[in-house]
């Protein structure tokens, strides 16, 4: 039984790891987009606000359970099967990408504006404004962001293991609940509960220790 507790947390890892970073390489980019294509920012434009805004605001209305579904030919077309962890991870990508997105345009919402207008009067240009004002002010509420993603895909991943994506919420299926060893079940909210207490500990420590202010 310890080595299925060992292999569902490796399962868990991968799917993990691979919605996270495709999470801040996509969402970053896609919040920043957001936010600086808003009205008043120096690339308003409400065409794109309009459809990636409505995009975003589609998928995050789906519960995740039922975009695990919808996605699967997806997934089978990327991934030529829709069982593993592998597979659910283009699911878990999916969901976790316009939710961070939202996070990093909350984020840059909260810098004062008036060093962007100051930045602006001094002639910098808006990718100089992005790299040296909008990214070093809004970091550290970013990794928070980031943290809360985080938590959240793994609450995902759980239920993606209901689906043949592997992981600590199948061996939950699979043992504490259609064997009836209730002990499993026990044991795999005890180490969900662990692993959301270390991710929210190491990601308040890492946004303190970037806060600029």
């Amino acid at each position: 039984m310890l080595l299925d507790f060992w292999q569902a947390f490796i399962e868990t890892a991968l799917m993990m790891g691979i919605a996270v970073i495709f999470a801040a390489i996509v969402g970053v980019p896609l919040g920043i987009g957001l936010f600086v294509t808003n009205k008043g920012m120096f690339w308003q434009n409400k065409y794109v606000q309009n459809i990636a805004g409505t995009a975003i605001n589609i998928i995050r209305s789906i519960p995740y359970i039922i975009l695990l579904v919808i996605l699967l030919p997806l997934t089978k077309a990327i991934t030529g099967t829709t069982t593993g962890p592998v597979a659910a991870s283009v699911s878990l990508t999916i969901a976790a990408i316009p939710f961070y997105a939202r996070l990093v345009e909350s984020s840059l919402r909260e810098i004062d504006k008036g060093v962007i207008e100051a930045a602006e009067s001094c002639g910098a240009s808006p990718w100089l404004i992005i790299k040296d004002v909008l990214l070093p002010e809004a970091r550290s509420s970013m990794i928070s962001g980031l943290t809360v993603t985080v938590i959240s895909t793994l609450g995902y991943s759980a239920m993606a293991g209901m689906v043949g994506g592997g992981g600590i919420g199948d061996l939950a299926i699979r043992f504490g609940y259609y064997r009836f060893q209730t002990e499993v079940m026990f044991t795999t909210v005890i180490i969900l509960i662990i692993l959301v207490q270390f991710i929210q500990y190491m990601g308040d420590r890492t946004a303190k220790a970037v806060d600029r202010r």
